[in-house]
């Protein structure tokens, strides 16, 4: 006899019951360097401070003005232009699919270079809209630019994501390229700028000299991976209708505090982001020094390094306590690839030190 759960779970749509949810690696006891955060909390004087603010918040209302007050905030911070419109997302993750949810009509394609950040594919899924990957050049993960206008002639994107440095290659792409692929795009184009504290260059003035192209950011990166807030801005007409679709209270009152709080310390966050950047390229150095690991240049806070055999490193890395993430199965491109967050000066000692061990 068919049990009322399966009668409901009869009811879920059948590629929803065949998938994975995004999974999390356990890491209590361990240094953690697998998914992109600052390592850094704040001083006990800030965290003081910050709790007795929090604790002043009204939180029997709705937000409401607060989101205001915070997306003008992070317009200044992040010097948008003039009359560039913003709106705010539960991290970024909500934001793409938002922008998925407003460009899902019969037969409309997302595209990205892959590989990329997972999220795009998946949201595309979640709409039954459907995704063109188009690789990236395998020497460099530059992105391919005959395939990319190829691609887009095609199939016509409705919506076009491009990571800015790109998630898991951590590389800044060739900019004249991304002008053409700008000019060629028949709709929306995304610049995914979630490493932009690490990087050298930004896609502001691209966005200013075409109004199809929106900039992505997110707080995560900055330092409050926790607090979930990602912004969108750019030209009001395209802004207003991602704004149309936004739950009404998608960032808590507490968020959206926690935030103002961490935009009014700006140079502590921009001095550990200096931090980083500079450990970043103290373990670039270090890992091109090792054998039989091949490392790429970044642009974020993560390094993608190529080694003999990922699961096996991966697994040897945990059992001595550094958890990295094995990305090898994420696209061909990644083959026996990790992915290594960095971390603060002794987490990244810790990890150099383990990982030749593990090497040898």
């Amino acid at each position: 006899m068919t049990s009322h759960l399966d009668q409901a779970l009869a009811r879920i749509r059948p590629d929803v019951r065949a998938a994975h949810a995004y999974a999390v690696q356990p890491s209590t006891g361990v240094v953690k360097l697998d998914v992109m955060e600052n390592p850094y909390r704040l001083s006990s004087e800030l965290q003081s401070r910050l709790g007795e603010r929090l604790g002043a918040v009204a939180i029997n209302r709705y937000p409401a003005e607060r989101m205001a007050v915070l997306a003008k905030a992070l317009a200044a911070h992040a010097g948008l232009p003039e009359g560039c419109a913003i709106t705010l997302g539960n991290g970024s993750d909500e934001l793409i699919s938002l922008l998925t949810l407003a460009v899902s009509q019969p037969d409309a394609v997302i595209l990205s270079p892959l590989p990329s950040f997972v999220m795009y594919g998946m949201s595309a899924q979640h709409q039954h809209l459907r995704f063109v990957g188009v690789p990236l050049r395998a020497e460099d993960f530059e992105l391919d630019e005959a395939a990319m206008l190829a691609a887009i002639a095609e199939h016509q994107p409705a919506l076009i994501y491009l990571s800015y440095p790109n998630n898991p290659t951590g590389n800044l792409w060739d900019a004249a390229v991304i002008e053409r692929i700008v000019q060629a795009a028949p709709g929306i184009v995304v610049m995914d700028e979630a490493y932009q504290p690490f990087a050298s260059g930004d896609s502001l003035a691209l966005m200013a000299r075409h109004p199809h192209v929106l900039v992505m950011r997110t707080m995560s990166k900055f330092g409050l991976a926790g607090v979930r807030i990602g912004y969108l801005c750019g030209a009001p007409a395209l802004v207003e209708q991602v704004e149309k679709l936004r739950p009404p209270f998608n960032v808590s009152v507490l968020n959206t505090e926690a935030a103002l709080f961490a935009l009014e310390h700006a140079d502590v966050y921009a001095a550990q982001a200096t931090e980083l950047r500079q450990q970043r390229e103290r373990v670039f150095a270090a890992l091109q020094a090792l054998p039989g690991i091949a490392p790429w240049p970044s642009q974020g806070n993560m390094i993608l390094a190529r080694v003999k055999d990922a699961a096996a490193t991966f697994a040897a890395l945990k059992a001595r306590g550094v958890l990295i993430k094995n990305i090898s199965a994420m696209h061909p491109l990644l083959a026996n690839c990790l992915r290594i967050t960095i971390g603060t000066p002794d987490e990244n000692t810790r990890l150099l030190a383990e990982l030749q061990s593990c090497l040898q």
